[in-house]
């Protein structure tokens, strides 16, 4: 799961500039599968003990922090991670295939589930009760009047 991308150097001593996908990484320690591990992190201000230079740490700039699904905390009831929606089989309320959720987007008015449908067409849902009316870890049943 990524949890934030470098942004950029910060300082002259190796740490790094963060955009952050969540609200506090300062939990995690060890990023994509050991190859970073921290020393620091406030806020969104990152050291790394692999990156002791500003040069190094500019290298990074694009790297996604990554750390395994299994590490993330459990979630409560009606929240999910993106990550766990994108791929499950979209079905209407009837039963009906109606594609499949390929991205969550998020433009600021809350999340967006975009779906392929069936037939190759894109449709973009709003992750609200009237459109999407239920998933778990099988499926997503969406209200098909908003497949239009």
């Amino acid at each position: 799961m990524t949890l934030a991308v470098v942004a950029g150097a910060h300082g002259v001593g190796g740490a790094v500039k963060l955009k952050l996908f969540t609200a506090d990484i300062g939990p995690y320690r060890v990023f994509n599968g050991g190859a970073l591990n921290a020393t620091a992190i406030r806020g969104n201000i990152a050291s790394f003990r692999e990156v002791t230079t500003r040069d190094a740490a500019e290298a990074l700039r694009g790297t996604f922090l990554t750390v395994a699904r299994a590490e993330l905390p459990p979630l409560p009831a009606g929240e999910y991670y993106h990550a766990d929606l994108v791929g499950l089989p979209v079905v209407t309320r009837e039963g009906e295939a109606a594609g499949r959720v390929v991205a969550i987007e998020n433009f600021g008015a809350g999340d967006v589930v975009e779906v392929e449908q069936t037939d190759g067409r894109l449709v973009m849902l709003p992750m609200n009760p009237d459109a999407v009316l239920e998933w778990d870890a099988h499926r997503m049943i969406v209200d098909a009047a908003f497949l239009q």
